[in-house]
């Protein structure tokens, strides 16, 4: 999956002390969170997991339990996450088999470094509309030339 995100023009979540409602309007501007959709699946799964225990690697089936959802559910909200490169996979042992099973942390441990990501992306995806527009040009010039 390529890393894909919604940018809007938008004013900082500053003015506003209610970490649920920030986080969930955060998660709408971005894309993870469709308006008008039901975000309880993909919020919970973001703010509980993830935000609450951001060093701790969850396995998809104790995800899936706890949120009463399908796994293809999770799966779907978890690679939008992934998507945005703010999670990473790990490897842990089921204490039970002893076999060892994907689970999936927040990168870091940190929501801030795993931000870095993300920005890391968007330059490089703003970089390169840039060498497209650039392109679109010189070939727009080209022909205008050969036409004159």
């Amino acid at each position: 999956m390529g890393f894909e995100m919604r940018v809007v023009s938008n004013v900082p979540l500053t003015g506003d002390d209610d970490l649920e409602r920030v986080t969930k309007k955060f998660l709408e501007q971005i894309g993870y969170i469709s308006k008008g959709a039901a975000p309880e699946i993909p919020y919970r799964l973001f703010f509980d997991f993830f935000l609450k225990y951001p060093n701790k690697a969850w396995v998809i089936d104790e995800i899936a339990q706890t949120l009463k959802a399908s796994r293809p559910t999770v799966y779907r909200h978890l690679n939008k996450l992934k998507g945005l490169d703010i999670l990473e996979d790990v490897q842990v042992v089921d204490e039970e088999t002893g076999q060892s099973k994907k689970a999936y942390k927040l990168r870091y441990g940190d929501l801030g470094k795993a931000w870095n990501f993300v920005e890391a992306h968007l330059k490089v995806a703003i970089e390169n509309y840039g060498k497209t527009v650039e392109h679109i040009q010189n070939l727009l010039n080209k022909q205008k030339r050969g036409v004159e």
